[in-house]
């Protein structure tokens, strides 16, 4: 794989306003894959100016030929699959399979859905003697993570091109080599020039000059809830839009009715993803205290066998903080059961699959999002129990609940404070709103209410 040393600005490569380059580094070896610029605030006011002077067409572009060139975009990707699943791979550090089945499968489906949401999205309504109208809110400032690189970018650049708005991408500076194959694959599709813009950068640089420019309309980001309160304040002081997908501490509700095997290990599984790299991932598991202890042995057996099948941490930073974490779980009185702070290898940022037992909801672990394969394990007296703990962080994108039957574990999931709760091992759904309550953000991506966040609504009355 080769890096650009230019911005994709306009429809076309451009060099950098400046001389700086960002090292991407592999995960499995610590070693050097190569070098993306580091764009600077004039980069930025480039592809916003240039997106700015696309929007009036690609606005006024009917629905469904916007479906038609997001397709075309759905189609380039497909066709580069075995290559983007390499990349994350190989800048991510996730497993081959994974990247295959998930980074490069995944955003395919979500490109798909709004090929086919453009051409069907009502975009006008007739409300008593009104007619409303959905229009593009503008130009977007797209500000991506590393954990999900491409899904991430498709989840906010293809609604936010059904709606007939223009973008400007600023990607996660660990992973942006994947955002480069989507800006060709964008251009493989047609999209017109200055429909979508690339800026790779450093987050207080660039992520921050896209934030702060005039002539962005809504800044989308997902990320820390530390640099969403940051992002959210800055446009706030200029009454700009923003739709934020932050930090999550998702509780894995266990009741006593349900299959106490499955319900661990699906959770355990779900903890050890992405080797834990996931907002919404259940890191809180709750047993009533009756099945505590056999369940406490049933998820050290299972995170045991994960050792050799999940990939390391993004970078050192991130796997130092993972390890500062569990040393302090264990410090506040949490129990190792399997894994720990020690590296499993010398070389890579690795982290042992970890699951503590023991642990109170005041315990740090319990309230703050570790982001690597790290699972608490809580126990409680009832269901009122079980919904206080489950409730109490600041905290609230997702979760699950597990019981004898749907109506059991619905009728719990309903006085949940969080966006998505998944029912006795419930399917992902590329379609549903995702989101969250609390500083787990504001606003909702995938599917049709995706595309609602980038749309304005208008009135005329007659």
């Amino acid at each position: 794989m080769k890096a650009h040393d230019g911005m994709y600005i306009d429809g076309g490569w451009r060099p950098a306003a400046g001389t700086g380059t960002i090292e991407v580094v592999n995960p499995v070896d610590e070693q050097v894959l190569d070098r993306v610029p580091a764009g600077t605030a004039e980069d930025v006011d480039a592809a916003v100016r240039a997106a700015r002077a696309a929007l009036p067409a690609w606005a006024a572009t009917p629905p469904a030929q916007r479906g038609a060139r997001i397709g075309a975009l759905r189609d380039a990707l497909a066709a580069r699959r075995q290559e983007i699943a390499e990349t994350v791979t190989a800048e991510l550090g996730a497993p081959l399979p994974f990247s295959q089945r998930v980074h490069a499968d995944l955003p395919v489906a979500v490109a798909a859905s709004y090929a086919e949401l453009a051409a069907e999205h009502v975009f006008e309504e007739r409300i008593g003697n009104s007619t409303v109208h959905h229009e593009p809110i503008g130009v977007v400032g797209a500000i991506t993570p590393w954990n999900y690189p491409l899904h991430q970018i498709v989840a906010k650049v293809a609604p936010a091109l059904a709606a007939g708005c223009t973008v400007v991408l600023k990607p996660a500076e660990d992973t942006p080599l994947v955002a480069q194959i989507f800006a060709e694959a964008v251009h493989e599709a047609g999209v017109p020039a200055g429909v979508f813009n690339l800026v790779t950068g450093l987050g207080p640089v660039a992520g921050q000059a896209l934030a702060e420019h005039d002539g962005v309309d809504l800044v989308s980001f997902t990320g820390s809830t530390a640099v969403g309160r940051s992002i959210a304040a800055t446009a706030g002081a200029a009454v700009k839009k923003v739709a934020l997908e932050l930090g999550g501490k998702s509780a894995n509700v266990i009741l006593p009715s349900a299959d106490l095997g499955r319900a661990v290990a699906t959770g355990v599984a779900n903890v050890m993803s992405n080797s834990g790299q996931t907002c919404s991932a259940w890191t809180r598991m709750l047993v009533h205290t009756s099945q505590y202890d056999e369940a406490v042995a049933l998820a050290a057996e299972a995170a045991a066998k994960y050792g050799d099948r999940i990939g390391p941490l993004v970078s050192a930073r991130q796997r130092d903080r993972v390890r500062g974490y569990i040393e302090k779980g264990v410090a506040e009185g949490a129990r190792l059961v399997a894994g720990g702070p020690e590296s499993p290898r010398e070389r890579g940022w690795y982290v042992s699959p970890t699951v503590l037992a023991d642990v109170t909801p005041e315990m740090t672990v319990a309230q703050e999002e570790i982001f690597g394969p790290v699972l608490s394990i809580l126990r409680y007296e009832d269901e009122e129990d079980a919904l206080r703990i489950a409730n109490g962080t600041v905290y609230g994108l997702a979760g699950a609940v597990w019981a004898g039957d749907d109506g059991e574990a619905v009728a719990f999931a309903r006085r949940m404070d969080t966006g998505q709760v998944d029912i006795n091992g419930g399917r992902f759904n590329p379609l549903a709103p995702f989101g969250g309550y609390k500083q787990s953000g504001v606003g909702r991506e995938l599917g049709p209410h995706g595309l609602a966040e980038y749309l304005q609504t208008k009135s005329l009355q007659f």
